[in-house]
């Protein structure tokens, strides 16, 4: 086996990462989309670039809850994803490298292995959790022996504790709120204060990602918040698109009425704090969880005695909900704060967190042993599904 290539698709809930290992992924929407403006053409994936007017968009997801259970969906974005409009690939001369979550039904699992092997007619398969890959990837650029790895994406929050290199599987936990949630509860506020946006999922999306941040002193904020004019530092506009001259809104400070210059706008005050607030307080909007900075404290906690010290000195974020502006450092300060003082805590968010995982991939490839862990299309006619279980043990 000489390729020099491998394809790497991170099958996100939300967003695909996907390409070849020599080159920079494409981050895809996972979803197809069908707008108001163009009732007869559903856009797959990144054709949404194409349309004219994206207020009032409908989505159709392959996932729920963070599981792939609407394959009709899914095949369709893979056919767009593998098509020369996207990413092209020839799986009979290209190995695959695939993600699904932790803990996957077993049908999902077949249902995937069975597709890439009997309709894609892929010659070389690893079905691997996106979070093995990031932990790949933090390991090899750090040469550690633990690592706690926090995957903060559309669906859910994972906390996965790693020991030499493979999963701590009493140590792993899942918070129910990831970023569906977030811009669903957004939704909900700005609907119930200002404009019925409830069907402007793709707009109100945007606008999270654009204004929300991650409060370091939650309190503080909230008495800013309450401030009249120039004293509340934190109210501000976002400027809704307009889709003639504006494509995606913005954030600006509040102008004066007799300035307003016609574009429709939402204030935003304490909902850009209080939105990502969720992740480290889910019990605010009736989730009976931990937050992300005690879900990791448990994780270790339940971690043999001895790894705990290295665990805390290399956790790593990723996933879309870590872009959030100050996330790492509230991490960092609370986790600071549930250890013991003797330990170090070390938080580290990548650089572009939204493809670490596939990064992870593309290092993963250039593993010795990576065919080992491959399941090819002659073991898979010979053996059948069952070898997919026993190598993919996830």
């Amino acid at each position: 086996m000489s390729e020099t290539s491998c394809y790497i698709l991170d099958n996100g809930a939300y967003t695909a990462k996907v390409g070849f290992s020599n080159m920079k992924p494409r981050v895809v929407p996972n979803c197809i989309m069908k707008a108001k403006s163009e009732r007869r053409r559903p856009f797959i994936a990144s054709q949404i670039e194409d349309c004219r007017d994206a207020s009032g968009l409908f989505y159709i997801l392959p996932f729920q809850k963070g599981f792939l259970i609407n394959w009709d969906t899914q095949k369709t974005v893979w056919d767009y994803i593998f098509s020369k409009e996207c990413c092209p690939v020839n799986f009979a001369e290209t190995p695959l490298i695939i993600t699904e979550p932790i803990f996957n039904f077993s049908s999902i699992q077949e249902g995937m292995t069975e597709i890439f092997f009997e309709e894609y007619e892929c010659q070389s398969l690893l079905r691997i959790n996106a979070t093995d890959l990031a932990e790949y990837n933090y390991r090899k650029t750090y040469r550690s022996g633990c690592t706690l790895v926090v995957d903060s994406g559309y669906s859910f929050t994972y906390v996965v504790p790693y020991i030499n290199g493979k999963k701590y599987k009493e140590g792993i936990r899942r918070i129910d709120v990831g970023g569906k949630v977030l811009t669903n509860h957004l939704k909900e506020i700005l609907s119930y204060r200002q404009l019925n946006v409830m069907e402007e999922s793709y707009v109100i999306n945007q606008a999270k990602e654009d204004s929300c941040f991650v409060s370091e002193d939650f309190m503080t904020d909230m008495q800013i918040a309450k401030k009249k004019s120039l004293a509340n530092t934190i109210v501000k506009d976002y400027v809704l698109p307009d889709y003639t001259t504006i494509r995606r809104g913005y954030l600006r400070d509040i102008v004066k009425p007799d300035e307003d210059l016609e574009q429709q706008t939402l204030r935003l005050n304490n909902e850009r704090f209080t939105i990502p607030e969720l992740l480290f307080r889910p019990s605010d909007v009736g989730i009976p969880q931990m937050g992300i900075p005690e879900a990791i404290m448990h994780s270790i906690d339940s971690c043999p005695e001895e790894n705990k010290e290295g665990l805390l000195g290399n956790i790593v974020l990723y996933g879309g909900n870590t872009l959030f502006f100050g996330f790492r450092e509230r991490v960092y300060n609370e986790v600071r704060s549930l250890a013991l003082d003797h330990f170090d805590v070390n938080v580290t968010l990548p650089q572009d967190p939204l493809t670490y995982a596939w990064e992870g991939g593309k290092l993963l490839f250039r593993d010795p042993d990576f065919y080992s862990f491959c399941v090819t299309k002659e073991e898979y006619e010979e053996e059948g599904k069952a070898l997919a279980f026993e190598r993919f043990d996830i």
